[in-house]
């Protein structure tokens, strides 16, 4: 065997061949190294800004493996691999898992809207995709909310978005509208001056603008009175609820009924022959 034929030609293949496994090593580590620094510092940009953290988990993720796809392309052709095959490869993949996860991909899309245009945030009480509750948690993927009577409803942020979205939170106060209804015999101009009372002898009700009463409709069965307050969004329940009981005890006490829808049956009998 000869020995010093095979070990020229280990030299020659590692004269050729060892700078460039060094310099796809070095390629690699150092800007693996650079890419966590700048990954942190555009988040430490982001959070500076106040973005939402969700979004910044978000984007430092995106930032991160784009870059270090980049690096990895880098190495392979420092070793002299000829990268284009890989892109082909690396394009037709990115094509059929986005085929394959489109609906999650419109989830995260959605989710990215929510978080940059802030249609609610959480803790706020919202209407969306047939749904109401007030917000728990928005992730990548979907929204969490806490109905009333505590359940949680997990809903996909493309059918939030996709949805008419009534944020109930997003004002400081609300207005409360109730409607009381009288009998036509009863005193219109007593019936008035207790509403008027009772929503201005009330703490929570808001001056301005001020708590209106106004005759809204004569109905069939009943004079209906509007009532509108406002309130602090916080105490809206608790208003139109008491309010509610107010009215009802006041009117007992006045002699003033609120009368309930009723047909009068006229039976005629026919004369006997």
């Amino acid at each position: 065997m000869d020995i010093s034929k095979y070990s020229d030609l280990a030299i020659v293949y590692a004269s050729e061949y060892g700078l460039k496994i060094v310099a796809a090593i070095a390629i690699f580590f150092i800007g693996k190294w650079g890419v966590r620094k700048i990954t942190a510092f555009t988040k430490k940009l982001m959070l500076k800004a106040e973005v939402d953290l969700t979004l910044v988990e978000f984007l430092e993720n995106v930032i991160y493996f784009a870059l270090l796809i980049v690096i990895i392309l880098a190495s392979l052709n420092a070793l002299g691999i000829n990268t284009t095959s890989f892109l082909a490869v690396f394009g037709a993949a990115s094509l059929a898992i986005g085929l394959a996860l489109k609906d999650s991909l419109s989830n995260i899309g959605a989710a990215v809207l929510i978080i940059i245009f802030r249609p609610f945030r959480v803790g706020d009480f919202i209407d969306a995709a047939g749904a109401s509750g007030t917000i728990e948690q928005i992730n990548l993927f979907s929204t969490i909310m806490v109905t009333p009577d505590n359940k949680t409803i997990m809903i996909p942020n493309a059918s939030v978005i996709g949805s008419n979205i009534t944020n109930y939170s997003s004002k400081p106060t609300r207005r409360v509208n109730l409607v009381f209804g009288i009998d036509y015999g009863d005193d219109l101009k007593l019936a008035k001056d207790i509403l008027n009372r009772i929503a201005n002898e009330d703490e929570r009700v808001l001056q301005d603008p001020a708590p209106f009463v106004a005759v809204g409709e004569l109905a069939d069965n009943s004079v209906n009175f509007v009532v509108r307050v406002w309130v602090k969004t916080e105490q809206y329940w608790d208003v139109h609820f008491d309010l509610l009981e107010k009215v009802k005890l006041a009117f007992d006490a006045e002699g003033i009924s609120i009368p309930f829808p009723q047909m009068n049956i006229h039976i005629q009998k026919e004369e006997q022959k």
